[in-house]
């Protein structure tokens, strides 16, 4: 099993293939990505026999950008009986895998699966079963132990492997299932709570989602984003020249500054977060990120960046080195993260940490995209 698959949006598997093949040269596995345009998955056929396992254990999954999930996959079974698809895809893993944490039925994220993924869910019960008397699965679930990843491309076409707890996507299909809020102001206040899940682990929400935080919304119109902070019980500052939702300024929560985003500072110098969803220019949004951090205005940052049509993993590591250059030579540790998130479109979601002052700047994912953005300018940092 020399192969892994990537799931990601449907319409970005160049930039998963892309990115893919840096992080795992970093790592010295070597390999071919192969595509297909809009499936919303990416195949790295490892060139060394059993490197595709080193690859989903040691390259971090936090780094990736563009990948909801990552496993590794054997060969493709094609043509499961209708009367009997179990029994071939237990015997992919009988003797190869025992005590599994759990199991999923996946597919593509596109439209053209929804189907398929009925289908999925009804054959997810006899699959436990049958796996749990062949040991292939614990008796119980297990989070300490490998994923089964069961992966239907097609019916009766799937790839059969697994994931390791801990450098994985907890969720199905990679994907948080979140509600849209039916007092919500927007769609948009679903990126937010994504990215909450997503960047904080769940054992630190009570500390840096705290009740009674202040908090900075650049771009906040009609306050989607606003919304998630009001409803954790910040206090908060809208910054933007639109209308904010009458149901947010009726909380008593929320100050409404009608500016330019660009041009607002803050006057309370206990700000814990800035959120910034404006459809702006990558590079000046980054800036102006970057310049709240090391003015020490806040301490934790999280902004979306509108993707370029094409060059869009350039254009994403171009930008998170731009930052972490600055945050370092003024000596800022911070810790960076980034993600095309579900509820993302053309964009990436951006999480920033900032730590303290230090001689050293560590940041999490900062240094691939480093030696990218070296390989690029055809250069050595």
């Amino acid at each position: 099993m020399n192969r892994v698959a990537l799931y990601c949006r449907a319409g970005f598997e160049k930039e998963c293939a892309a990115e893919i093949s840096e992080k795992a040269a970093r790592w010295k596995i070597y390999g071919v990505a192969r595509i297909k345009e809009n499936s919303g998955y990416v195949l790295f056929h490892c060139a060394q026999h059993e490197e595709a396992d080193r690859l989903i254990r040691e390259v971090p999954f936090s780094e990736l950008i563009f990948a909801r999930q990552m496993l590794l996959a054997g060969e493709l079974l094609r043509g499961l009986p209708p009367e009997d698809r179990v029994s071939p895809i237990v015997s992919m893993l009988a003797g190869r895998l025992k005590g599994a944490g759990s199991l999923r039925v996946e597919v593509p994220d596109t439209n053209e699966n929804k189907e398929l993924l009925r289908f999925c869910r009804k054959l997810t019960v006899p699959l436990r079963i049958s796996m749990r008397k062949q040991a292939v699965l614990a008796a119980y679930e297990r989070t300490d132990q490998p994923v089964v990843h069961v992966f239907f491309i097609a019916p009766g076409c799937c790839y059969v492997g697994y994931s390791y707890p801990g450098n994985n996507s907890p969720f199905y299909m990679g994907i948080p299932r979140l509600k849209f809020p039916a007092d919500g102001p927007s769609r948009s206040t679903l990126k937010l709570e994504e990215a909450f899940h997503v960047f904080i682990p769940a054992d630190e929400w009570e500390q840096r989602l705290a009740s009674g935080m202040h908090a900075v919304d650049l771009g906040a119109c009609p306050g989607g984003w606003t919304y998630q902070l009001v409803k954790r019980s910040m206090m908060v500052h809208a910054v933007d020249s639109g209308a904010m939702a009458q149901s947010l300024l009726d909380t008593g929560q929320v100050i409404h500054h009608r500016t330019d985003g660009f041009k607002f500072k803050p006057e309370r110098n206990n700000i814990y977060w800035l959120v910034c969803d404006m459809a702006e220019q990558p590079s000046r949004v980054t800036q102006l990120m970057t310049e709240w951090l090391l003015k020490g205005w806040c301490r934790e940052v999280i902004f979306n960046l509108k993707l370029p049509m094409k060059k869009r993993y350039e254009a994403v590591s171009k930008n998170l080195l731009m930052m972490s250059e600055q945050l370092s030579a003024h000596h800022v540790t911070a810790q960076i993260q980034a993600k095309q998130l579900y509820h993302d479109r053309e964009e990436v979601t951006i999480h920033v940490r900032r730590i303290g002052s230090a001689t050293n700047f560590v940041t999490r994912g900062v240094n691939g995209t480093r030696q990218f953005h070296a390989m690029l300018c055809n250069k050595t940092l």
